[in-house]
């Protein structure tokens, strides 16, 4: 019995010598795997307990012009960071900091003894300016940290505010491009790394410096020198005129850059807390919807041409000063009428009545399908946020007095940037074309481009032919009909001008007008097209022959200067009036006596210098074409 007890107690023994020798084998092998393979994650896990960051904010992407002009870029400001378990004397350092950023001791009181690991200073602490921050640097208090930040600036102020946009405290994209290309402008956050104990103390281990990455840049199609002439024009409008609005845009008809874009009222981004919310979410070119008026009578041209309705050039149109369509009558301009003339007089002339008989000929369907086809009553695609689709009306509901109308503007609802686009695909052989504002995005350190933006082709809509006719009649209607004030000599500009009666509650507002204009240059071969309208102006004439005719010529001044764009010869001569500049071109005399000079400079003042019979050396040059009794000098010799 004593034998087999004994015996039982050694089994019992081996099987726990076993289960020992197994849990220690368990142990030493977990033992090894931590060591050897999670050694990295575990590390990491304990250092991200000891860790803390202290964030450093990334540049947000600069903004560019076509040319490589800074529109948008950021100034270095610095934020306040408090660690609160590091912070020792808590009631000193609330003092001071409150004394510093002339806030009170309780709101201070919040972030010091709040019970986090980071806080933030917000927003007294925020953007604090280099005197501010370096008295808080002096105070040398632990837990009290400065952090760079990026702050958003717009070097030129109001200039293109509306497509720039604006950004929030956190430099966040709220409007405009800085809203729609947030994601590519917004850099990724880097931080020092510092290692603290439980407690929240600083532990003695070298710091980690984690460099942030800076935004992409945004390289626009916007050329400055056309801005800035937009921005000037418009502010002369708001001084002399006090209109309700104004706007202005430029477009290149051949891909559907927008070369320049603003409207008034305005807002400056640096500041925009300063302004409505009604005033900084209006981008009018994009969102503004009115009638067109008589710039709407190109689109009602193009479309009869190329239905083949009239002929512009051989049909004649008989205007007796009104037309009746049903229970309306409808009156030109002009009392009286103009009476016989061509349909590209009628165009010319801006005659209602004259496009009453091009909408009949065309008739309802046909017409309001162009309208469709030109991209009317939907949106265009701009890459801006905020754009308007305007208002057509039903097909349904058109009758004859809304055919009539529609016409010549009046009774549908458009937005500037569908204008302008229209047009361009009038000028450009037919495209309808996708504007944009975006060119390029940028990588920020090398300035190579990421992405590009190019020509969208949304549909065909006339012919080439047609093109080529209305660029033609555009041009006769500066240089011969309601637009003589856009005239510019040397350059063959295109252009129409339009007068639109307000309407409230569906009634026409007595003396209350949308003027606007349209300009192309060059119109044998458009690089730019121009749209200006003045909502309501005051103390001027109420015809936009007046009004935003000579201030769209000023502009279309300086975009031939800006696109560089040559003089161009066999243009539409003007058919001068009394009160005009009238030029000539400067023959050439070199070789000739003075006689023969005096016959073929007669238009000119001339000035002689040396001596001699012939004339060696001239100055202008010939060809140069200068305006009537100017001076040319002439050098004289043997």
């Amino acid at each position: 019995m004593i034998f087999l007890f004994v015996k039982k107690i050694d089994a019992r023994i081996k099987v726990a010598f076993l289960i020992f020798c197994l849990l220690l084998f368990l142990v030493v092998f977990r033992v090894f795997y931590v060591q050897v393979f999670e050694y990295k994650k575990l590390s990491k896990l304990a250092k991200d307990l000891w860790s803390r960051n202290l964030p450093i904010e990334a540049n947000r992407g600069r903004i560019l012009d076509r040319n490589g002009v800074v529109l948008a870029d950021n100034l270095t400001t610095t934020s306040l960071v408090l660690v609160p378990n590091q912070i020792k004397n808590k009631k000193e350092v609330c003092e001071k900091l409150a004394s510093i950023l002339g806030v009170s001791f309780d709101d201070m009181k919040k972030h010091v003894y709040k019970r986090t690991s980071i806080e933030r200073v917000h927003p007294e602490g925020r953007r604090l300016s280099y005197e501010v921050a370096d008295k808080i640097e002096d105070l040398g208090y632990d837990g009290v940290y400065l952090v760079k930040e990026a702050k958003r600036n717009y070097p030129y102020k109001t200039l293109l505010a509306h497509t720039l946009g604006y950004v929030g405290i956190d430099n966040q994209g709220l409007s405009g491009l800085e809203l729609q290309y947030d994601k590519y402008l917004t850099g990724e956050q880097g931080a020092i790394k510092y290692y603290s104990d439980a407690k929240g103390g600083k532990l003695e281990i070298s710091d980690v410096y984690t460099k942030p990455q800076d935004g992409m840049d945004l390289q626009l199609t916007i050329d400055i020198k056309i801005q800035q002439a937009i921005e000037r024009e418009l502010d002369n409008v708001v001084n002399m005129m006090n209109p309700d609005m104004a706007l202005a845009v430029v477009m290149d008809p051949k891909n559907g850059e927008i070369l320049g874009m603003s409207s008034r009222p305005t807002f400056d981004p640096n500041n925009y807390q300063k302004y409505s919310s009604e005033v900084l979410s209006r981008n009018l070119p994009i969102w503004a919807t009115y009638e067109p008026g008589s710039t709407q009578k190109i689109v009602t041209t193009a479309a009869s041409v190329e239905e083949g309705v009239i002929d512009i050039f051989k049909e004649h149109f008989h205007d007796s000063g009104s037309v009746q369509v049903d229970t309306a009558r409808i009156k030109c301009w002009k009392a009286g009428g103009h009476g016989d003339q061509t349909f590209l007089q009628v165009l010319q002339n801006s005659c209602n009545p004259g496009f009453v008989e091009m909408g009949q000929r065309l008739g309802k369907e046909k017409l309001f399908s162009y309208l469709d086809l030109f991209g009317f009553g939907k949106k265009t695609g701009i890459d801006l946020n905020g754009e308007g689709e305007g208002i057509l009306f039903p097909l349904s509901r058109v009758g004859n007095i809304e055919l009539a109308t529609t016409a010549f503007g009046q009774g549908i609802s458009v937005t500037p940037i569908q204008q302008v686009t229209a047009i361009s695909a009038i000028l450009n052989g037919g495209n309808l074309l996708k504007p944009y504002v975006l060119k390029n995005i940028l990588e920020p350190e090398t300035g190579n481009v990421m992405y590009q933006n190019k020509k969208t082709v949304v549909r065909k809509t006339i012919s080439k032919k047609t093109s080529d006719i209305m660029r033609y009649a555009l041009e006769t209607v500066v240089a011969l009909g309601g637009g003589k004030a856009a005239y510019i000599d040397g350059y063959r500009i295109g252009g129409k001008t339009g007068t639109a009666q307000k309407v409230q509650d569906g009634h026409y507002l007595v003396n209350n007008y949308i003027m606007s204009f349209v300009g192309i240059v060059p119109s044998n071969n458009p690089e730019a097209v121009l749209y200006i309208a003045i909502d309501n102006p005051k103390n001027t004439a109420l015809l936009s022959s007046y009004t935003t005719t000579p201030i769209a010529r000023r502009i279309l001044l300086d975009i031939i200067d800006a696109l560089s764009i040559k003089k161009q010869e066999g243009g539409v001569e003007k058919d001068w009036q009394w009160d005009d500049k009238v030029y000539y071109e400067v023959g050439n005399v070199v070789g000739k006596t003075k006689e023969e000079a005096k016959k073929i400079l007669e238009h000119f003042t001339l000035e002689y210098a040396g001596s001699g019979n012939y004339i060696i050396s001239q100055s202008p040059e010939a060809g140069t074409r200068i305006e009537d009794g100017s001076t040319v000098k002439l050098l004289l010799g043997n």
